[in-house]
């Protein structure tokens, strides 16, 4: 049996990128959700604030580490299944991911320790200082790794020598034309997938009938935040869209399926894709509205994948449907958000046991959009690692064998089958006990009076012996 150590390593990152990515999706949304907390609590002194804040720190620390974790594994993945793509690129990637290291992570391991135990050690505005850290911290890494991804995408600021990237401008090398829209849309994206964790959370809390201020607080608090995240993240989609028309027009004409050039662009709302045939079959589209989103303009036209040679287009099944799962949990959070804001009048979205339901609902929704989000970048680029320079098939590390790759997968799959669950418990755990005030059991600290207290006995045989 043939086994292609391209399609499998390929596989393999799918599997391992797409359960790490669902923790930086909650992390950084929930770090910057804390520093609030914890700001607020400072400033009034009111208890719910830091009782609130203590239940996300604990959620926040089994997710944490569980992020750790699965993260070390991407760049090690380099090495082992994607060697020619490291050692070609090495030269602007390495700097980037060694900043994350620098900035990020020294951040987070310097304050982290102060956030989860410090509570009663140091002073409340330390403890807010590690709080805003720790968010800073989380922030800076998605800054860095998004800079290493957007330039894969838009690739500028380089010159090759010897088949080698080298930058020639680092300016250029981070801030690549895709790089601000895709930071924006992905960091915000992620600040609305927490906002529907806490929002679903809140909901059942208060389903429950324990915890009930704290469910109000959470649930109004989110639902405020998520009334002006939710259209934000709409408008920067718009203009994530329109920068991907500009510098890659193939992927785009994958998401909109569309094989032939057009003006023109009906808006296509379902259709079965055929790439042999370059057609779109059974399509459903709506004349004009394709031209009026994408250009902003009735008569835009749009390049089709047939301009392309067969072999540079990206597959279009994967980011066409993906695109458009995205689209529909986008539209869907629209509505629950103003839903509950229609429902804010005399507190009825606190009592609406209809509303409570679909909050609890919705509250995975964000982790779908994140993921049919990523489909549709990352499939959109191929057949691409670095867009129109270097293919995916001449990236791939030339000694492995299929038999290699196979077993590193499987033992993937089954040492994420377990982490992955196992935290997930240990959350819902958490969840279940709700936000339960702080023991408060006094800290020992200082110089013990007697460092070291000998058994009986054992001092005056050492001291004769």
């Amino acid at each position: 049996m043939h086994l292609d150590p391209l399609i499998l390593s390929r596989l393999q990152f799918v599997w391992v990128i797409a359960w790490h990515i669902l923790l930086p999706a909650f992390t950084v949304g929930v770090a910057s959700y804390i520093a609030v907390l914890e700001g607020l609590h400072f400033w009034t002194g009111k208890e719910i604030y830091l009782r609130v804040s203590s239940f996300w720190i604990r959620i926040f620390s089994v997710s944490f580490g569980m992020g750790v974790v699965s993260g070390i594994i991407m760049p090690f993945q380099f090495g082992t299944n994607w060697s020619r793509f490291s050692d070609a690129t090495a030269n602007v990637i390495a700097p980037l991911l060694a900043y994350e290291g620098l900035t990020a992570f020294f951040l987070e391991a310097a304050f982290l320790g102060v956030l989860l135990f410090g509570r009663k050690l140091v002073p409340a505005w330390a403890h807010f200082v590690a709080a805003l850290m720790v968010a800073f911290g989380t922030l800076f890494s998605s800054f860095w790794i998004l800079a290493v991804n957007s330039w894969m995408q838009t690739p500028a600021g380089f010159e090759v020598v010897d088949g080698r990237f080298f930058p020639a401008d680092w300016w250029q090398v981070i801030f690549n034309p895709s790089f601000p829209y895709r930071l924006a849309h992905t960091v915000v994206g992620f600040y609305v997938t927490t906002g529907f964790v806490v929002l679903g959370v809140a909901a059942w809390l208060i389903r429950q009938g324990k915890f009930g201020p704290e469910g109000r607080l959470m649930l109004s608090t989110t639902l405020w935040l998520l009334l002006f995240l939710v259209p934000l993240q709409i408008v920067l989609g718009d203009l994530h869209g329109s920068n991907t028309l500009r510098y890659q027009p193939a992927k785009l004409a994958a998401i909109e399926g569309r094989y032939d050039t057009t003006s023109p662009v009906p808006l296509t709302l379902f259709g079965i894709p055929d790439d042999k045939a370059a057609v779109m079959h059974n399509e459903i589209a709506i004349p004009w509205l394709g031209s009026l989103v994408l250009t902003h303009s009735l008569d835009g036209e749009i390049k089709g994948l047939k301009e392309w040679p067969a072999d540079q287009r990206p597959p279009v099944g994967p980011p066409f449907f993906a695109f458009r799962i995205m689209v529909g949990c986008g539209l869907m959070m629209l509505a629950l958000v103003l839903w509950g804001t229609v429902l804010r009048r005399r507190e009825r979205y606190v009592q609406s046991v209809a509303f409570l339901c679909c909050c609890q609902a919705a509250s995975m929704l964000g982790f779908v959009a994140v993921l049919a989000g990523w489909t549709t970048t990352e499939v959109g680029r191929q057949p691409w690692t670095i867009y129109g320079l270097m293919r995916t098939a001449d990236s791939v590390t030339p000694s492995l064998t299929g038999w290699n790759v196979l077993l590193t997968l499987i033992g993937y799959v089954l040492v994420y089958l377990v982490i992955f669950p196992g935290g997930g418990l240990v959350m819902a755990r958490i969840i279940r006990k709700g936000p339960i005030g702080l023991d408060n059991a006094a800290i020992e600290s200082g110089r013990p009076a007697q460092p070291v207290e000998a058994l009986p006995g054992t001092l005056i045989e050492a001291t004769t012996s």
